[in-house]
């Protein structure tokens, strides 16, 4: 005791010295009688702990899961397109060098797109076709490096390249043919007859978003516009640009250089509702996730409260002996505060390892509980997607920082302003 009022006297008025530092060590040390406020600190570090950990790894499934659809999203359908109002683009060439020719923009693919009935001896079901020429077809990356039987080698030749799902819905494999029902047929005195053909499968892909695996049908741009009856004119031209979120500013140049006769329609027009939902679904677990953080800052208080009403004799005896009223505040700010710092780093350790794992944990739990925890047909993609953003880690952890030293300075005070005069009356 001496010792330390020696030191609370000689260690002078430096902020958070070696007096402070060894006096909140020790009260976070309790002893046995005093082991219910050590109780309420461990569950203060776990609420701290696992509130930073559940942000942390929210918040990057939630980016992973808006990167990779978007990236499939836009490497699958193009950035804008421009369709004929009311009729097909028949000058669909002189269109596409007007509009390469415009800054910014990357490529323009001629295309012909169209619902149909897909059949095969096993099943039946809707599909999306769209023709385009085969070196337009391998420029899409995600469709081009994602071939997993066949190849797009020879597709102009004749025949479709079709989705995993899609072929594994309907049992068939490259060198089978599938039957393809289009409702714009010819027009008969009985009313339209469906236009219905048979295509070889020459290639299967996977791209990792299941419904898209589960509908596209890829065929050569001169069968297209034969199948569907657009003759020599296509129905929209796709175009790529080089920053997919400034489409805004390109909107008018390319209308320009289109003529009258088009519209365009960019990729936010398109999905909008989807990315509103993401967004919004984000920012509401945001905010409910963030109130594990209060509460386990509320549990700061209430254990610092405690300790400070067990220790109103200690904390007299040592203003008696010289300890002043900061040293006394700063010990207990250190003591909470020790909780907060390390509850966040503990926490930001567990995300941060389970994001750079998480693929592999939902294997080991799916196994583990014989479910599909991220099922393809639910979620869309095929593994469970997770980007650490640095930006809002940081945002986190500096946001359960401040709540663990805010949840402190109310006790802190409490114990400071003790008047040791009543307090040692009392004791």
């Amino acid at each position: 005791m001496m010792e330390t009022t020696a030191r609370a006297r000689t260690g002078s008025s430096r902020a958070f010295g070696a007096f402070e530092w060894l006096l909140a060590m020790r009260y976070l040390r309790a002893r046995r009688r005093e082991g219910f406020i050590s109780v309420i600190a461990g569950f203060s570090f776990a609420g701290i702990m696992l509130g930073v950990a559940t942000l942390i790894i929210v918040m990057s499934v939630m980016n992973g899961f808006r990167t990779e659809l978007l990236s499939r999203i836009l490497g699958l359908n193009g950035h804008m397109f421009v369709r004929g109002i009311g009729a097909s683009i028949t000058d669909y060439d002189a269109v596409a060098e007007r509009v390469r020719s415009v800054p910014g923009v990357i490529s323009v693919i001629p295309l012909v797109d169209g619902q149909v009935m897909v059949q095969s001896p096993r099943n039946a079901g809707g599909a999306l076709v769209r023709g385009m020429r085969e070196q337009d077809l391998k420029s899409l990356s995600v469709v081009a490096d994602n071939v997993t039987i066949g190849s797009l080698d020879g597709l102009d030749e004749g025949g479709v390249a079709i989705g995993f799902r899609l072929a594994q819905n309907m049992g068939l494999t490259v060198g089978d043919n599938i039957t393809l029902l289009s409702p714009r047929g010819a027009i008969t005195p009985f009313g339209t007859a469906p236009r219905v053909a048979s295509f070889p499968i020459r290639a299967v892909f996977e791209i990792g978003m299941s419904e898209y695996d589960a509908s596209f049908v890829f065929m050569p741009l001169d069968e297209a516009r034969a199948f569907f009856r657009t003759y020599e004119g296509v129905t929209a031209l796709e175009i790529r640009i080089g920053n997919p979120d400034r489409v805004k500013e390109l909107v008018q140049p390319i209308a320009n250089a289109a003529g009258p006769c088009c519209d365009v329609v960019t990729w936010q027009q398109t999905n909008e509702s989807f990315f509103s939902a993401l967004q919004v679904e984000r920012n509401v677990m945001f905010l409910i996730l963030t109130l594990i953080l209060i509460v386990a800052a509320l549990n700061i208080i209430s254990g610092l409260i405690m300790l400070v009403k067990d220790k109103g004799r200690d904390i007299a005896v040592l203003r008696t002996m010289g300890a002043t009223r900061g040293a006394v505040m700063r010990a207990f700010f250190i003591s909470g505060a020790s909780i907060g710092c390390a509850g966040t780093l503990a926490g930001f350790l567990l995300g941060l390892a389970f994001c750079l794992n998480i693929e592999t944990l939902r294997k080991f739990l799916s196994d583990l509980s014989g479910t599909e925890l991220f099922s393809p047909e639910v979620y869309f993609l095929t593994h469970m997607p997770a980007e650490v953003d640095p930006g809002e880690v940081g945002a986190v952890v500096a946001m359960a920082l401040f709540l663990s030293f805010a949840a402190t300075l109310y006790p802190a005070w409490r114990a400071a302003s003790l008047d040791p005069v009543e307090a040692l009356r009392y004791e």
